[in-house]
């Protein structure tokens, strides 16, 4: 594993194209955790529970990326594909992009959708700014009370964000993100920086019993 960024907004961003009377307004996200998309269409589906259609595409992660396009109802192909489509020509991942559309009294057949679906996401996008971010693996660990400090000061040394802490009879559970990049050599390093254990300890297979990292897979669904 190299290179673990990725371009993305910054922040939401908005637009709005009209076309034979029909309104489509456009809603792009960045999505920090994968069921943020969720989260985000059920927002815009309450603000615009009127519009006739809410379609809307996706892409997350890095080395099984989530790509999803939903037409909700337009004809097969006419609406989610364009708007991802554009995800993938702006070379992001992590946003989720929908579009919302106010029939206007005339159809437009579907190349008229593609084309009105494929432009309003584009006009979203051009509207936003965006930025390089990093790829983050999120993991749990058990250490002991005395294991604390030094887990900390390790932690501090990868630029971790800690995401939360719990307290048990044992000792301490810390949840923490750290870039991708540092997976490979993140188990190893945890444990003879903080466990103990000598390097060719660690070759020969030893562990410390008072360290257990778990790696958090997120539920895909």
């Amino acid at each position: 594993m190299t290179d673990d960024t990725y371009r993305t907004l910054t922040e939401p961003a908005c637009g709005e194209i009209r076309e034979l009377g029909s309104k489509f307004l456009g809603f792009a996200f960045p999505l920090h955790r994968f069921s943020d998309w969720q989260l985000h269409l059920e927002e815009v589906k309450a603000i615009h529970p009127k519009a006739t259609h809410h379609c809307y595409a996706y892409v997350f992660g890095r080395e099984e990326i989530r790509e999803r396009a939903n037409d909700d109802g337009e004809p097969s192909g006419s609406a989610g594909k364009p708007i991802l489509g554009q995800l993938i020509s702006f070379g992001l991942s992590n946003v989720l992009v929908i579009v919302v559309r106010y029939f206007g009294g005339k159809k437009l057949g579907v190349p008229g959708l593609i084309q009105a679906y494929r432009e309003c996401t584009k006009a979203t996008l051009n509207s936003a700014s965006f930025k390089v971010d990093h790829f983050m693996d999120s993991y749990s660990l058990e250490v002991p009370y005395d294991f604390v400090p030094g887990t900390m000061q390790f932690l501090k040394g990868l630029d971790a964000r800690i995401t939360g802490t719990a307290y048990h009879h044992a000792g301490q559970t810390i949840d923490f993100l750290v870039r991708a990049k540092e997976r490979p050599q993140l188990e190893r390093s945890l444990h003879i920086d903080v466990g103990g254990i000598y390097p060719d300890e660690w070759e020969a297979g030893k562990r410390s019993d008072s360290l257990q990292l778990i790696l958090q897979v997120p539920p895909y669904d």
